[in-house]
């Protein structure tokens, strides 16, 4: 039995014909189709996604960055933690909520930094994911699409704001969700929750200041539903049983 489903049997066969090696692997969750490329193929492989009529996926609909520090981690207990409906952290060194003297090292990931690309063929009615790991993690790299897909253009300076990943060729690549001064990257998982600096409005100076944050580091803890006396709807319940 074959492990795509069948609308994808037709797109997966494609893939293989005009891309062979160049997809390092493909796989399918939920009826999504997610192939990785290798950074090196990406450009290439790009033209072809477009323009290859089996495939001929016209239109980028989305571009973002995955930061992979921290992958798979759990530190949380749910059900057995309390009655109460809160779940505790219970290292409370997860990412994003441990000091800067204990924070991960990157040099621990393979592959760390992601590029993700959600492409539509109009033509075909197909989907398809692509991911595109950056070779180095120390300064991520990838090749711009910007000149295969113009959508692109601001999803890749987002991603460059938020993950810290350079996009080699993008025309005008420079932050655009945060600040011009802004230092580091948010959305990097050894990036702290409270940030580094805090930024006010001086009316003695006249301008904009940054200043040390001076927020104590916190353990977020979700609220976690339960099903108990106070969410049964007494009727249904009494249907279910």
């Amino acid at each position: 039995m074959s492990e795509f489903s069948r609308k994808n049997e037709v797109l997966v066969q494609a893939l293989d014909d005009v891309l062979g090696e160049k997809v390092a692997s493909l796989s399918e969750h939920r009826g999504q189709l997610t192939a990785v490329i290798a950074a090196e193929h990406w450009l290439d492989a790009a033209h072809q996604l477009r323009d290859e009529p089996q495939l001929h996926f016209e239109q980028l609909i989305d571009l973002c960055g995955i930061d992979y520090l921290g992958y798979g981690d759990d530190e949380w207990e749910t059900a057995e933690a309390t009655g109460q409906g809160f779940s505790r952290g219970v290292d409370a060194l997860g990412p994003g909520r441990f000091s800067w003297e204990e924070r991960p090292e990157a040099e621990e990931i393979p592959n760390r930094f992601a590029a993700v690309i959600q492409l539509l063929s109009l033509k075909h009615n197909h989907r398809l994911r692509v991911r595109v790991y950056a070779p180095h993690d120390e300064l991520p790299v990838l090749p711009s699409v910007i000149d295969v897909w113009n959508s692109v253009n601001w999803y890749e300076r987002e991603t460059f704001d938020l993950y810290g990943i350079v996009f080699e060729g993008h025309p005008d690549l420079r932050r655009i969700m945060t600040d011009y001064g802004f230092i580091g990257h948010p959305f990097r998982k050894d990036f702290p929750l409270i940030g580094n600096v805090t930024v006010r409005y001086d009316e003695d100076k006249g301008r904009v200041i940054y200043e040390p944050v001076e927020i104590e580091p916190r353990v977020l803890v979700p609220r976690v539903v339960r099903r108990d006396s106070r969410y049964v709807d007494e009727k249904l319940d009494g249907q279910a049983s």
